[in-house]
């Protein structure tokens, strides 16, 4: 019995000397925690160097530009095809109210940008029957880097019908004040843009009129 009492007696403090192991103090769980603490700044410190920054930068400055200049040539032939389908209109329109009302139709082209047409009443006097304007700057223009069209009815002047006042009669022809045949050419586009550059032709002896886009090589018909 003394012998069992001794090893209960010598094993209490080793039990309570154990436990107290198993309990972190103060000092590990700070510790602990700094080391956490250090860790996530670590992680949050990462990211780009100031060379791979100034790379983006400069990829980024460099798409900018390609894409302002892009949508710069967008818009020009834009407005350049706008400006293109009004004088065709304009032109077919006149020739039609010639043939259907049986009577001349004048064509003015006024500089810089309008299109007027007059119509000669019966037996004298006048009848104004549009005025259209050239919209987004464009004007009447000959580029001297762009060529006469394919018809090759004259480049020398933006509007070209040998200085004589066209006139669509009742069988929808396109003639001069003396009642001949007159062909031309109305180069339009933007001032110092040659690749807003359009041009209409209209062959005098039908009245056909026909539209031009000048893609920087040629001209194409539209």
């Amino acid at each position: 019995m003394d012998h069992g009492s001794d090893v209960v007696l010598n094993t209490a403090p080793i039990h309570r000397q154990a436990r107290r192991r198993s309990i972190p103090t103060r000092v590990d769980t700070e510790q602990e925690w700094s080391d956490t603490r250090r860790c996530g700044r670590r992680t949050n410190d990462t990211g780009f160097t100031l060379v791979e920054l100034m790379m983006v930068a400069a990829i980024g400055t460099t798409l900018l530009a390609i894409t302002s200049t892009s949508i710069g040539h967008l818009l020009e032939r834009s407005r350049g095809d706008a400006a293109l389908a009004g004088v065709l209109s304009q032109l077919r329109q006149a020739r039609d109210l010639a043939i259907n009302r049986r009577r001349t139709i004048q064509v003015d082209f006024v500089a810089p940008n309008e299109v007027r047409t007059t119509q000669l009443d019966i037996p004298n006097g006048t009848t104004l029957i549009n005025q259209f304007f050239l919209e987004g700057d464009v004007q009447f223009v000959q580029f001297a880097s762009v060529p006469d069209t394919p018809e090759g009815f004259g480049a020398a002047t933006a509007v070209d019908f040998g200085n004589e006042t066209p006139y669509f009669i009742v069988d929808g022809m396109l003639v001069d004040s003396s009642g001949a045949a007159l062909s031309g050419t109305v180069f339009l586009g933007l001032q110092n843009e040659p690749s807003s550059a359009r041009a209409v032709t209209v062959f005098g002896g039908t009245g056909q009129v026909r539209g031009y886009r000048w893609t920087g090589i040629t001209w194409v018909e539209q």
